[in-house]
């Protein structure tokens, strides 16, 4: 294989994932084909088996790379905004939006993916990927915690509760009561560390 066309390959793989990891978090992993997924990046269903050993394989890598999405933005924020409180409050605003919610195909893959990785294999690629990503995240999130004994404890409860609050918001997307559910968690975070 030449020089270009091993170029030519990595460039297609690429494409594939982000257009998977895309795809995963709008419809989740059993809502799109690998037909779908090769189609999504403009490349015929015939050449996956080049780039993939398996859906499966493509579907964790995806979520590896939903995660790294999610994750520059918690560095962004912390490096951008001075104050721990602050960042924190920041982050809270980014995360719990009417955007965010709107936008699942480019959003936080813990809420896209979660129900896809329950119902994963444990040593699947898929479960995997969900599991270090949130690890990575919860890392992340320690950061953004005041000086305490329990600062992992302290980011769980963030975590979870911004994942819990976007899900309900998606779930009960162009209604009142999904703006009012991102105001109040937002507002009720920002609150405990005032």
């Amino acid at each position: 294989m030449g020089r270009s066309s091993r170029a030519d390959a990595a460039r297609h793989r690429e494409e594939v994932v982000a257009a998977t990891a895309r795809l995963l978090r709008e419809r989740g992993a059993a809502g799109v084909s690998v037909q779908e997924l090769m189609a999504a990046a403009g490349l015929t269903h015939g050449g996956f088996y080049k780039h993939f050993s398996s859906k499966e394989e493509l579907v964790g890598i995806a979520t590896e790379t939903a995660y790294n999405e999610i994750l520059g933005m918690l560095v962004q924020v912390a490096e951008e905004i001075p104050g721990k409180t602050e960042a924190r409050a920041e982050l809270l605003n980014q995360y719990l939006c009417a955007e965010h919610r709107d936008a699942p195909g480019t959003g936080c893959a813990m809420v896209a993916l979660a129900s896809d990785a329950a119902r994963a294999p444990h040593d699947g690629p898929l479960r995997t990927a969900y599991a270090a990503g949130l690890e990575a995240a919860l890392d992340q999130l320690t950061g953004y915690q005041d000086a305490e004994a329990e600062v992992r404890r302290a980011a769980i409860a963030d975590l979870a509760s911004m994942v819990g609050a976007l899900t309900l918001a998606r779930a009960t997307g162009g209604t009142a009561l999904s703006d009012e559910i991102l105001d109040v968690v937002r507002d009720a975070l920002i609150a405990q560390r005032q």
